[in-house]
């Protein structure tokens, strides 16, 4: 399945657990999110722009060590929704989704976090929250270096009108 439909259907899942009453739901969409996130790091550092993969690997790394998809109960349980991914067609557009996916992640487990008495679930959520911010990080840097790719362009290129090679 495509990247941004993946994106998608885990934007949807992360809207409907905030409406519910089960906040170790939220928590479970967040490790789905950042699977993904790692999943989409590991598809562009095999196969995607050269310049991006160093920073591609690191996404794919973010949160478990490097040891792949997280090792989270929410994640265990249901089985990560990310082993559908089956390419990142289009780079730019795909990291721009999964950023603004990794803060509307942030900002539910910042609610859940500050309304739970849970100890325990108190940290998952910050544990969490540390490991969407680095992801951010890393997606940002992609971002930034395909806008710098974009910038040293020649003009003609940029605007579709390339002359004869």
């Amino acid at each position: 399945m495509d990247a941004l439909r993946l994106i998608e259907i885990s934007g949807q899942a992360l809207r409907q657990s905030e409406e519910g009453t089960e906040v170790a739901r939220v928590v479970a969409e967040a490790w789905q999110i950042q699977a993904l996130a790692q999943a989409i790091g590991g598809r562009i550092a095999l196969g995607g722009p050269p310049d991006l993969r160093g920073e591609a690997t690191a996404l794919s790394e973010t949160g478990g060590g490097g040891a792949g998809l997280p090792d989270h109960p929410a994640v265990r349980g249901s089985g990560p929704r990310a082993v559908q991914l089956t390419e990142v067609a289009r780079p730019e557009a795909v990291l721009t989704a999964l950023l603004g996916l990794l803060g509307d992640v942030g900002i539910a487990l910042v609610q859940v976090a500050c309304a739970t008495d849970d100890e325990g679930l108190y940290w998952q959520c910050i544990e969490t929250i540390d490991a969407a911010d680095e992801a951010s990080d890393r997606v940002r840097a992609m971002l930034r270096r395909l806008a710098e790719r974009e910038r040293e362009r020649p003009p003609e290129t940029v605007r579709g009108r390339a002359g004869p090679a």
